[in-house]
C-alpha cells in the first residue's frame, strides 16, 4: 500500500542569542551539475548530419528554432534534447573563421517534459572565445556568489558526433529553476536584459536597443529592443521599475532591491568586469521581480571579468582599465540613469563604498584565488591542450592567469588585474576613508547590544519579510537609559523590535561623516537571525519527535505504532521508500 506521512517535530527551547543566516547552502554540493572538482563528458549526437548549417542559419534567420540530438552523459543517454546555437561575439568571431567551436544551448525539456540531465532542465556551453585562461568566468563567480545569487560555473568537454569539439565553460541558466533555488519562488517577472541584433548582423547593422533602463515613454514596443521577457507576462511591472528609475526615485525603493543592486555593481567594479551595466557597454544583467514587490539584478556572463578582452582598448595606456572610475555612471551624462540615481544618495553611496571595501578586504587575495585557478587549470589541462579549436595556445592558458597578453588584441591578466585594480581602489580618496569598527553584536533577552567605535550613528537594520527584504531602521543609542548600562561607552542598545511570535532578520548599519560599516559585512545578503517566539517551534533538530498522523493515499487516517518501520512505493512503482518512525 502507498503511504502519505505527515509528521512534525516540536521543541521546547530559550533564546541564546541570534544566528547568522547563510545563503550559500542555496548553492550546489559536490557531485551536482557544476561540481568543481570533477571534469564530465558530454557527446551531443544529431540525426541531421547536417546539423551544422541547419543551426548556423537558424542563429541569424530564427534564434529560438531548435533541432533535436541525443546527449549522453556518464553512460546514460537523453533522447530529443532540442539545441541550437547561442551567444553574440563568442559565436560570430569563430564562425566567420569556420572554426565549429561555437557555444551551445540545450533544452532537455523542449520536447519531454520533465526531462533533466543532473537535475538541470537546460545546459548552456560557452566556448571561452576570448578567455586564454578558460576560468576567468569561474574565478569571477566564485566571488560573485558571496555577495548576491550568481550563476554556477564548471568545465566540461564537449564531443559533436563523436568528434571532441573542445573544452566548454557549463554555465547556469537564468530561469524558474534558478530563481527557485536563490528566491524560493519561481513566479516573477524575469528579464534578460541584452539589446536585440547580434556582433555579426547580415546586414553589417550593430545591435539595436540598449537596457540602459531609460524612460521611453507608456508604449511598452519601445522596450523591445532592449530587453527580452523571459516570464508569462511582465513588461508592465518593468515599465513601473523604469518611471520609478527616471521619474518618481523618491519610491526607488519600493521597487528596487536597492541593497542587491549595489552588491552587483560593487562586485563588477572590484573584479574588473566592465561588460555589464556600470562599466564599458550596458548589457549583462538579468531583473526578477520577487514577491515582495522589488527587482533583483542578477549577473550574467562574466567571461569579460579581470579586464578581459577590455584590456583591447587600453594597449598603449593600461591604467586606463585598472583606474576606471569605481563610481562611473554618476552624471547624467554617462547614460546610467540607475547609477546616476543611486550614486547621488549619500546613504547609498556610502553604502555602496563599504560593499566595495568588503569584496576589497575579503575576496581580492592573490594566494587564494591563484590556488583555486591551479587547481581547476590541472583537472582539465589535457582536455585544454587537445582543444585544437581554442582561439589560444597553451602558453597563453597559463600566462594570461599572471599577466595581461597581446596577440590581435589585448587581454587581461587576472592577478594582474586584481594587483592593479586592488593598489587603485585603496588609495581611492573616496574607498580609503576610515569606517567605524563594529566588534561585537549580542542579544540577550530581546535587548540588543553593539560595541562600535567611531561612530556618528548607529542603526538596527531589522524585518520579519519571509523575502529577506525590505529592513527598517531603528536608531541604537549610548546614553545610558533604555536598557544602555552605561552612556558613551561605545556600546549601543535597543530593544528589539517585533517582539511576539515572530523571527526577526537583522543587521547593524553603523557610521560617521566619511564612510560606512555593516555587521555581518555581507549584510543584506547575510544578516542575523533571532526568534521572539515564545513557547515551539518547528525544529528539524528535536530529539522529541512525536508522529502526529499517518495517512493513506486516500487521506485515511491510519493508526500506527512508534518505533515502527515503514515502507511506501511512489506511483510508478519503481522506488522504494524506509522511514523510521522514532
Amino acid at each position: 500500500m502507498n503511504w502519505k506521512i505527515i509528521f512534525l517535530s516540536f521543541l521546547l527551547f530559550s533564546i541564546f542569542g541570534q544566528t547568522l543566516y547563510n545563503p550559500q547552502v542555496a548553492y550546489e554540493s559536490p557531485g551536482g551539475l557544476f561540481d568543481k572538482d570533477s571534469l564530465r563528458s558530454i557527446y551531443v549526437d544529431f540525426q541531421d548530419s547536417n546539423y551544422h548549417s541547419i543551426l548556423v542559419d537558424a542563429f541569424f534567420t530564427d534564434p529560438s528554432y531548435r533541432i533535436p540530438a541525443t546527449l549522453t552523459l556518464n553512460g546514460i543517454s537523453y533522447d530529443s534534447v532540442g539545441v541550437r546555437y547561442k551567444g553574440n561575439s563568442t559565436f560570430c568571431l569563430p564562425n566567420d573563421n569556420s572554426n565549429p567551436k561555437v557555444p551551445y544551448n540545450l533544452d532537455f525539456n523542449y520536447w519531454i517534459a520533465g526531462q533533466k540531465l543532473v537535475g538541470k532542465k537546460k545546459v548552456k556551453l560557452a566556448n571561452a572565445w576570448m578567455d586564454p585562461t578558460f576560468v576567468k568566468e569561474f574565478s569571477a563567480s566564485q566571488i560573485y556568489k558571496n555577495y548576491l545569487p550568481t550563476p554556477e560555473i564548471n568545465l566540461n568537454k564537449l564531443y559533436v558526433q563523436g568528434n571532441y569539439l573542445g573544452l566548454y565553460v557549463n554555465t547556469e541558466s537564468i530561469n524558474k529553476q534558478f530563481v527557485k533555488k536563490h528566491f524560493d519562488e519561481k513566479s516573477g517577472v524575469l528579464f534578460k536584459c541584452d539589446p536585440s541584433g547580434m556582433f555579426c548582423d547580415t546586414a553589417g547593422s550593430p545591435p539595436s536597443g540598449e537596457p540602459n533602463l531609460k524612460w521611453l515613454g507608456e508604449d511598452s514596443t519601445s522596450y523591445y529592443n532592449s530587453y527580452t521577457i523571459k516570464s508569462d507576462n511582465g513588461w508592465e511591472e518593468l515599465m513601473d521599475l523604469i518611471k520609478a528609475i527616471n521619474l518618481t526615485p523618491q519610491d526607488i525603493d519600493s521597487i528596487l532591491n536597492v541593497d542587491r543592486t549595489l552588491w552587483a555593481f560593487a562586485v563588477n567594479q572590484v573584479v574588473s568586469n566592465l561588460d555589464t551595466y556600470n562599466g564599458y557597454y550596458i548589457h549583462n544583467y538579468y531583473l526578477y521581480q520577487t514577491k515582495d514587490g522589488l527587482f533583483n539584478m542578477i549577473p550574467w556572463d562574466l567571461s569579460e571579468s579581470f579586464v578581459g578582452a577590455i584590456m583591447g582598448f587600453s594597449y598603449f595606456n593600461p591604467s586606463s582599465v585598472y583606474e576606471y572610475n569605481p563610481y562611473f555612471g554618476e552624471n547624467s551624462s554617462d547614460g546610467r540613469p540607475l547609477t546616476e540615481l543611486l550614486f547621488s544618495n549619500s546613504q547609498y553611496r556610502k553604502q555602496y563604498t563599504a560593499h566595495m571595501r568588503t569584496v576589497i578586504n575579503e575576496s581580492l587575495d592573490t594566494a587564494d584565488v591563484r590556488m583555486k585557478i591551479n587547481n581547476l587549470q590541472s583537472l582539465v589541462s589535457n582536455a585544454a591542450s587537445t582543444d585544437v579549436n581554442k582561439g589560444f595556445n597553451m602558453n597563453d592558458y597559463y600566462n594570461n592567469v599572471e599577466s595581461s597578453i597581446f596577440t590581435s588584441w589585448g587581454f587581461g591578466g587576472i592577478m594582474s588585474t586584481i594587483d592593479a585594480r586592488k593598489q587603485y581602489l585603496l588609495s581611492h580618496p573616496e574607498i580609503s576613508l576610515t569606517p567605524p569598527l563594529v566588534s561585537s553584536v549580542n542579544v540577550s533577552n530581546n535587548l540588543l547590544t553593539t560595541s562600535v567605535f567611531n561612530a556618528s550613528v548607529v542603526e538596527l537594520m531589522a524585518t520579519t519579510s519571509q523575502y529577506n527584504s525590505k529592513f527598517q531602521s531603528f536608531i541604537m543609542n549610548d546614553d545610558g537609559i533604555n536598557g544602555d548600562v552605561n552612556a558613551n561607552d561605545g556600546v549601543y542598545s535597543i530593544v528589539m523590535p517585533f517582539v511576539g511570535n515572530t523571527n526577526v532578520k537583522f543587521y547593524i548599519k553603523s557610521q560617521n561623516n566619511d564612510a560606512m560599516m555593516l555587521s555581518p559585512e555581507r549584510a543584506e545578503y547575510e544578516f542575523y537571525e533571532y526568534s521572539t517566539i515564545s513557547g515551539i517551534i518547528d525544529s528539524p533538530t528535536s530529539i522529541n519527535k512525536k508522529l502526529i498522523k499517518v495517512c493513506d493515499v486516500l487521506g485515511r487516517e491510519v493508526n500506527i505504532d512508534f518505533n515502527a518501520t515503514l515502507f511506501f512505493i511512489y506511483d510508478d512503482g519503481t522506488v522504494e521508500k524506509k522511514i523510521i518512525v522514532e
